[in-house]
C-alpha cells in the first residue's frame, strides 16, 4: 500500500506541498537576508525571552476567550467578535469588564446580546463624556444670500 508523507502542522502547512523540505539545503544556497529557520522558530534571532512573553500572552488570551465563551450566549459572543473587527478598543473594554465580572462571581446568568449592547452603549457614553466634542463630527452647511430656508415655495407642487 502507498504511504503518505507525514503532515506538518505548522502555519505554512496549507501553503506548501508536503514533499518540500529544507534538510538538503546548504548555507551557500540561501539568499542574503534569509535563514533556514522554521516558521515557528521566531526568526532565528535567539529571542528566548520574547518567545516566553508571547507564549504567556497567548495563554492569557486563550483563558480570556474561555471565560467569555462560558459567560456569554453564542449570539452575544458573535456580536462581540463583529464589534472587535471594527472597534477593537471598545470590544477589549467590554471583554475586560465581562472577564472581571465572571472572575469575581458577579454574573448570575449568561450575558445576552441585549445586555452586551447595553454595555457597549455605556462605554460609548463614557467615552463621549470624557472626550467631549473632540470625537464628534459636525457638518456645517454654507449658507448663501440667495439660499434661504424661509423661501420654501414647494406648496405649488402638491
Amino acid at each position: 500500500p502507498p504511504t503518505t508523507p507525514p503532515q506538518n502542522n505548522s502555519i505554512m502547512s496549507g501553503m506548501l506541498p508536503n514533499n518540500i523540505s529544507t534538510s538538503g539545503v546548504s548555507a551557500s544556497e540561501i539568499p542574503d537576508g534569509f535563514s533556514l529557520a522554521g516558521p515557528n522558530s521566531g526568526g532565528g534571532g535567539g529571542g528566548g525571552p520574547n518567545d516566553a512573553a508571547t507564549e504567556q500572552a497567548k495563554q492569557r488570551q486563550a483563558q480570556r476567550e474561555a471565560i467569555l465563551e462560558q459567560a456569554m450566549t453564542p449570539d452575544a459572543l458573535a456580536r462581540l467578535r463583529r464589534v472587535k473587527l471594527v472597534k477593537k478598543d471598545r470590544a477589549s473594554a467590554v471583554e475586560g469588564m465581562i472577564a472581571n465580572m465572571a472572575m469575581q462571581g458577579k454574573l448570575d446568568s449568561k450575558i445576552s446580546e441585549g445586555k452586551l449592547i447595553e454595555m457597549l452603549e455605556g462605554i460609548v457614553g463614557a467615552q463621549q463624556k470624557k472626550e467631549g466634542d473632540k470625537g464628534k463630527i459636525s457638518i456645517q452647511r454654507k449658507r448663501y444670500n440667495f439660499d434661504s430656508d424661509d423661501d420654501d415655495d414647494d406648496d405649488d407642487l402638491l
